[in-house]
């Protein structure tokens, strides 16, 4: 029998608890949903009012994975939904997780969140970059720190402030908060910046997505800036063997871990996080500051 729970005045029916969808560790579907509910203040603002892809893992990360844009089918009436521009489909409506209903909705679901840079009411206006740093190994998160803060210091010339989180896989992300601002101008942006790194440190960075290119290089990613683009949402849980979160870390842990050549020190699990919200609170608070907001030069 499936149970059924309240949440907030919503009713839900939360399927197959004991399910193990993180095989290194045992982790459980009953142990997602908590670690949801337990993170839901530090989440929520960064999904809110953002239509929100779906990459979906129920047979955990060795089973079918796949992207829903569309709002499921059972989708509840009360979960909000809203139209966004797409070429392949005129009249698309994807689904904002809005409260901890459809949080909980939405994880009953196994699925990592994926956002785009700009919210339900501007599309295509983004209100932060992003910057993917994707390593191919041998290169790990060690050379991702290494160039993050290079591109640091690169962003505050132009009066950007950068904040780093895991991606939950294998790399970082640098996000930064923006006036808004044309998607299109930040991706132009964006490609500069790969540009500009790839030329300064050879020897580490890439801007051009060729594997070929790759081996023990890092990718700066500036793609994920298009307005059509999604990225990993701050604390979603990853589709992986461990229960990875792409989450904030401070640039202290990113200069020991560039100096240490330990890529261990920033793979954070999913138990890891609520201690660190207790520490830090939300590191990409600055997301949310206007006076914070950069302007593109």
């Amino acid at each position: 029998m499936t149970p059924v729970t309240e949440v907030a005045g919503r009713r839900l029916s939360l399927s197959n608890l004991d399910k193990v969808l993180h095989p290194a560790t045992g982790t459980t579907k009953g142990e997602l949903l908590h670690y949801y509910a337990v993170v839901e203040a530090a989440i929520l603002p960064h999904l809110r009012d953002r239509p929100v892809s779906f990459l979906r893992y129920p047979d955990g990360p060795d089973g079918q994975l796949f992207f829903s844009k569309n709002p499921p089918p059972g989708t509840p009436a009360w979960v909000t939904t809203t139209p966004v521009p797409r070429s392949d489909a005129p009249r698309a409506r994807q689904v904002m997780v809005q409260d901890l209903p459809s949080l909980v909705w939405a994880a009953n679901l196994v699925v990592e969140f994926h956002t785009p840079q700009w919210r339900a009411d501007s599309p295509a206006v983004a209100d932060r970059l992003v910057l993917d740093l994707d390593p191919g190994p041998p290169a790990t998160v060690v050379e991702c720190c290494r160039v993050a803060l290079h591109l640091r210091e690169r962003l505050a010339s132009d009066g950007i402030t950068a904040c780093p989180k895991t991606s939950g896989s294998k790399g970082l992300h640098l996000l930064a908060p923006l006036a808004p601002t044309p998607s299109a101008e930040v991706s132009a942006y964006a490609r500069r910046l790969a540009v500009e790194a790839a030329e300064e440190l050879p020897a580490l960075v890439v801007h051009r997505m060729a594997k070929a290119l790759r081996p023990g290089k890092v990718f700066v990613d500036h793609s994920q800036n298009a307005a059509a683009k999604t990225t990993a949402t701050p604390y979603t849980l990853r589709a992986r063997r461990l229960p990875t979160v792409s989450a904030p870390v401070t640039w202290e842990e990113v200069a020991d871990t560039a100096a240490s050549g330990d890529p261990g020190r920033l793979v954070l699990l999913f138990d890891a996080v609520p201690p660190r919200l207790e520490r830090y609170g939300d590191l990409l608070a600055p997301l949310f500051d206007p006076a914070a907001a950069g302007a593109l030069p």
